[in-house]
């Protein structure tokens, strides 16, 4: 999670798409039963919702800048 701190929001956003290509790759490996690696997928999906978490918690940070202050 540290390492997911010092990435900026674009680095942020290409990552998950990176991991959820991957993860439907693996899918489809274990649809054909040619996976070899079945707790990667499990790996895989709490990365992506690190990431998710992470996204969202910039996005609120950068609204909460935004709004005028009164």
């Amino acid at each position: 999670m540290k390492d997911l701190q010092d990435l900026t929001m674009t680095e942020l956003l290409a990552k998950s798409r990176d991991l959820r290509q991957e993860l439907f790759n693996l899918q489809l490996q274990k649809a054909t039963s040619q996976l070899e690696k079945p707790h990667r997928i499990k790996t895989l999906r709490k990365d992506i919702a690190r990431l998710e978490t992470r996204i969202t918690e910039m996005k609120k940070k950068q609204e909460k800048q935004a709004q005028p202050k009164s």
